[in-house]
């Protein structure tokens, strides 16, 4: 399947999607694809906000364009490399079966699919501004992104890959 159509399968079956992922074989590179896929959507989803804190501060647009840039596509992946090495050791001391390259699918393919939200948090932060709306659109991504990791790492760690 292609990725689009994968993202929403996967609102209505996180669980299969991450299976079926897992099912292709280990590649490392698909892993990273998609957490270097989210991160892009992430910076690019910040910049309304970017360009609205620039016009009523009067800050530099690209000097903050360019922290969130190193931000998002430098650093986040890496520690999104840690968070996922960190919940397998933990699933492993609940119990789990699975390898590090599975839980590093279910968290950055939970991140890649639940990046329409994340788009949709950047333009309510760019148009709207702080308030009720951005924060729950705030609150709605993170609850649907810790359903998909929690329903991707389930199937992660039921059995080696």
């Amino acid at each position: 399947m292609s990725v689009t159509r994968d993202i929403s399968a996967t609102y209505r079956g996180p669980g299969k999607v991450v299976r079926r992922l897992l099912e292709m074989g280990p590649r490392e590179d698909r892993a990273l694809a998609f957490v270097m896929g989210a991160c892009g959507i992430v910076f690019v989803a910040q910049m309304p906000r970017l360009a609205r804190e620039a016009h009523l501060s009067g800050q530099e647009l690209n000097m903050l364009m360019g922290g969130t840039l190193m931000a998002w596509l430098m650093i986040a992946p890496l520690l999104f490399y840690l968070i996922a090495a960190l919940s397998h050791m933990v699933a492993r001391l609940l119990g789990g079966k699975g390898s590090f390259y599975a839980a590093r699918i279910a968290l950055f393919w939970s991140l890649l699919a639940s990046s329409p939200l994340i788009l949709l948090h950047g333009l309510v932060a760019g148009f709207v501004g702080p308030g009720p709306a951005m924060q729950l659109v705030g609150f709605l991504w993170f609850a649907v992104f810790i359903w998909f990791w929690a329903a991707g790492l389930r199937q992660a760690e039921r059995a080696p890959t």
